[in-house]
């Protein structure tokens, strides 16, 4: 799974670059990834994730456990 954040499903997205005289040519809006080293206190382990930005919100937000349980339902993540 290269460049998509494993909490939250963001991955890249296809636009455009638009000049002064509006020409477009196309480019790519790469999501804010990040690979982060997270303690999961119930196994006494660490646990590596690439995620974004917005995901390691979300884990200051909802918990660590609660948020790989979330990520493993959606099939985003087949860690624990």
């Amino acid at each position: 799974m290269a460049r998509v954040c494993q909490v939250t499903g963001k991955k890249r997205m296809i636009g455009n670059n638009v000049s002064h005289s509006k020409r477009r040519t196309k480019r790519e809006f790469a999501p804010n990834l990040q690979n982060k080293r997270f303690w999961l206190e119930e196994e006494q382990r660490f646990v590596n994730l690439k995620v974004s930005a917005a995901g390691m919100r979300t884990i200051n937000k909802k918990g660590l456990s609660a948020v790989l349980k979330d990520a493993k339902a959606k099939g985003l993540l087949n860690l624990i």
